[in-house]
């Protein structure tokens, strides 16, 4: 299964339509700021699962969560803007957060930098921002199958 992660389009659903068409993945995630875009991307695939959460830009919406756990394949992912967890500052406070989901895949966005590591049983992914910025545009990918998982951020170009 092929899962591309986005966060912080800021507006930018041009280049996650093209992720989409070029890499052709089983589900999206979008990981807030902003849903409407999130959203936009749904109405032009319809037939593709998508989830997402609400980021800092996106304003306090009771209809959407700041995080959400999701199964994939059977590994437990803890989706998340970031932004409540203070990750600008550090992810030790959304480590923490995923380890008591006991999640193996943590996903955040909010500083618009791209970050993957792996560390003691614990994928954290940050896929950048796919609007761009002085870092240009990036997103990431989930690769499950079965017990096996990789995660990776690509640019995008």
């Amino acid at each position: 299964m092929k899962v591309v992660v986005f966060s912080d389009s800021h507006g930018n659903v041009r280049n996650m339509e093209e992720v989409v068409r070029r890499d052709r993945p089983d589900l999206v995630l979008h990981l807030g700021d902003v849903n409407p875009d999130a959203q936009a991307l749904q109405r032009q695939f319809p037939e593709l699962p998508m989830d997402w959460v609400c980021g800092n830009c996106d304003g306090r919406r009771p209809d959407l969560q700041t995080e959400k756990v999701l199964l994939i394949q059977g590994h437990r992912v803890l989706m998340m803007h970031g932004h409540t967890r203070e990750v600008k500052f550090g992810v030790e406070q959304a480590v923490w957060a995923a380890r008591e989901a006991r999640a193996e895949v943590l996903l955040f966005g909010h500083t618009h930098v791209p970050v993957c590591t792996y560390e003691n049983g614990l994928w954290l992914l940050n896929p950048g921002t796919i609007r761009g910025g002085w870092q240009g545009a990036s997103y990431g990918v989930i690769s499950a199958e079965g017990k096996n998982l990789v995660c990776y951020t690509l640019r995008y170009e």
